[in-house]
């Protein structure tokens, strides 16, 4: 039985949820395709073909059941052996494989060509019979020593059909439904199916199930579908087992139940059934219905990966290099990525990208990089087009285009998906902070990379904001930062206050503002963290509460952020929302001035100054005023004159002292304006 996915829900996180599937034909596999191109080149490449051929076979394959039957018997990558041909040819027939019967049924006289056969079969189906009138029908579906052609298939399924067999009423009934080789037409596909399903069907059990989950030709009904799927499944159909663990997995006609679908996700897989091997995987990574294992998770993967499955081979690969399950091998990753990838699986062509970005596992490479990032970003991945963006916006790799970077993030921003973007994509990013203007910290794209697509629109929305590469508009640029606020992006939130704060982009408003502060604060995000407590200490848009600002100032300093860690020591020092404790003070006021925090260095300065929680010292004063005064800080400047001027840490020298006033009342600082005034300077 081939399967056709017809649905799909979106990829997050490397997982890719598909639900159903519509069996119609004969399994298709990647070990089958192996075997079946192999065949046609023998003798070139025995061995492998050998291999594909024995995998597929012992997977129930006909075709590869009668391929494998022939190499035996012509001795072609194995010796010689009569009887194990005969095994695997009265396998395939046994199955109703016409080739096979005919070649089990000829012994092992004269080899028999490709061409032979075909007449054979065709003159079999030409005289009404429906098994050769179904083989042929397989034969023009997948293009076997004939050029494909959907429509001839259809022809011969239907003059199966029309004598009333059940696998001709099930083939045609498959080829309606997903409309290949004429035109899509769900109720006749329906009507199929159950012609076939009356004569005990196993398949068209399965796929009337999918109509139902689906609500394709009838009124979706998930009661309806787990009824016939379940039918499917007691015949050993693996579609059908896999659909009923997925509708387990989520809660579809049935109550959640984890467990039952592990359950039912392992009697497919055990089958040989890749995207059931891939979902218990899963299960096992997650702990979801079952103990959490990585290694278990890993042989589960690995098996849905050698069938090419490109979801397991990109986790897989994903396994490889984070060390989950198995140990760190980044080259093995980058083997198990560039798998996926050749196949067109967007994920995995990001982590190739980023593995060539950074250099793990294959030879750094940014034209390499920047090829993959492209090509998954042109299949539609928000993570590609995200770094493809930010590479034209910083010129890494390409010449610089704002236009071109705000395209990729519009892309980006409008799809409609959640999920979370790898961070390892951000290996081709280093220096975005810098470059963009409204991140300044490596922390925050590390943050925003959590909420995925909001990133996209955070960044849009600045460039909007900045007017580069796109027409500058305050309004669409607020527009993308509450979208991007709205998907939990904290940087985001936080700037949505910082706007309403000041008024920029829209009406002051310092209870909105104190919203999104609060917003991003509970995620952790210490700039927000500070302008929360900052609102709480002046009562801006909350009621005034030194112990509230005292808790948000402390979450802020304890990430290291300066002002918080200045504003702090503030208030332990005047005893706002804490006991007053000046060496608890001080504490804060070092940690941010020796980080170079200009506000923090004065206060510092002005602790020896006093010789509150330190000893007094006007040498180690005049030191932090010196610091904060050459950083620009008016306040020390003024402090720097008087220690001048009166001669404490530093000799006395009026020109100095002057010099210090001066910059000071540049600055509009009053004291220091009345001192010139008073000199007549």
């Amino acid at each position: 039985m081939k399967i056709r996915l017809l649905a799909m829900t979106r990829v997050a996180a490397g997982m890719l949820t598909v639900f159903p599937l519509l069996v119609y034909g004969e399994n298709s596999s990647p070990v089958l395709e192996a075997c079946r191109a192999g065949f046609k080149q023998l003798p070139k490449n025995t061995a492998e073909t050998l291999k594909s051929c024995q995998q597929a076979a012992e997977q129930g394959h006909t075709e590869a059941q009668n391929n494998l039957g022939a190499m035996y018997a012509r001795g072609l990558g194995v010796a010689e052996d009569d009887a194990e041909a005969m095994k695997w040819y009265k396998k395939a027939a046994e199955q109703g494989d016409l080739a096979a019967r005919f070649m089990y049924g000829q012994g092992l006289g004269a080899s028999q060509n490709d061409a032979e056969v075909m007449e054979w079969i065709r003159k079999s189906a030409e005289r009404g019979h429906t098994g050769a009138q179904i083989s042929l029908g397989k034969i023009y579906y997948f293009g076997q020593g004939v050029a494909k052609s959907d429509p001839e298939a259809v022809k011969w399924y239907r003059k199966a059909a029309e004598q009333g067999d059940a696998e001709g009423q099930f083939h045609l009934g498959a080829m309606y439904f997903i409309g290949q080789g004429v035109t899509q037409n769900y109720a006749e596909a329906l009507r199929l199916f159950r012609l076939a399903a009356e004569q005990g069907n196993a398949f068209a059990y399965a796929n009337l199930g999918v109509a139902y989950a689906l609500g394709h030709g009838v009124v979706k009904d998930y009661a309806e579908a787990m009824k016939w799927y379940r039918k499917a499944a007691e015949q050993g159909v693996a579609t059908a087992q896999y659909n009923i663990g997925f509708m387990y997995a989520e809660g579809q006609g049935v109550k959640q139940d984890h467990a039952e679908a592990v359950k039912w996700y392992r009697l497919a897989a055990e089958q040989g059934f890749p995207l059931a091997q891939f979902s218990l995987g899963v299960a096992y990574a997650k702990g979801k219905g079952i103990g959490q294992d990585q290694a278990e998770a890993v042989k589960w993967y690995r098996l849905a990966a050698e069938q090419g499955y490109a979801v397991g081979q990109s986790l897989l690969g994903q396994m490889y290099l984070f060390g989950q399950g198995a140990i760190r091998d980044y080259a093995e990753a980058v083997k198990w990525f560039r798998l996926a990838a050749d196949q067109g699986y967007p994920p995995a062509q990001t982590r190739l990208a980023a593995a060539y970005a950074k250099g793990q596992g294959v030879t750094q490479d940014r034209a390499e990089a920047i090829r993959w990032y492209r090509l998954a970003a042109e299949r539609g991945d928000a993570e590609g087009q995200f770094v493809l963006g930010s590479l034209y916006l910083l010129g890494k790799g390409v010449k610089q285009d704002y236009a071109e970077a705000a395209k990729w993030y519009r892309l980006a921003a409008e799809q409609n998906v959640e999920g979370q973007f790898d961070i390892g994509v951000m290996a081709a990013l280093e220096g975005l902070d810098a470059q963009q203007g409204l991140l300044k910290d490596r922390y925050l794209i590390l943050l925003a990379a959590n909420r995925g697509i909001a990133l996209a629109q955070f960044y849009l929305g600045s460039m909007y904001a900045e007017g580069k590469g796109v027409p500058q508009d305050l309004t669409e640029a607020m527009k993308l930062f509450m979208k991007s606020g709205d998907h939990g992006h904290a940087p985001a939130q936080y700037l949505i206050g910082e706007n309403y704060a000041q008024g920029k982009f829209v009406a002051q408003n310092d209870v909105e503002a104190s919203k999104w502060f609060r917003k991003s604060a509970d995620q952790g995000f210490p700039i927000a963290q500070y302008s929360l407590g900052r609102a709480y200490a002046k009562g801006l848009g909350v009621a005034q509460n030194n112990v509230e600002a005292v808790k948000w100032y402390r979450l802020s300093a304890d990430q290291g952020y300066t002002p918080a860690q200045n504003n702090l020591g503030v208030m332990y020092y005047t005893g706002q929302g804490v006991v007053q404790d000046y060496g608890e003070a001080v504490k804060w006021f070092r940690k941010s001035a020796e980080k170079g925090f200009q506000i923090a260095q004065y206060s510092l300065g002005r602790a020896y100054a006093q010789g509150r929680g330190v000893a007094q010292d006007d040498a180690e004063a005049t030191k932090w005023f010196r610091k904060s005064a050459e950083d620009g800080y008016a306040d020390a400047q003024f402090s720097l004159g008087m220690a001048y001027a009166e001669g404490r840490g530093v000799e006395k020298n009026t020109k100095e002292a002057l010099k210090w006033f001066r910059k000071a009342a540049d600055q509009g600082h009053p004291d220091a304006q009345a001192i010139l005034k008073k000199f007549g300077k």
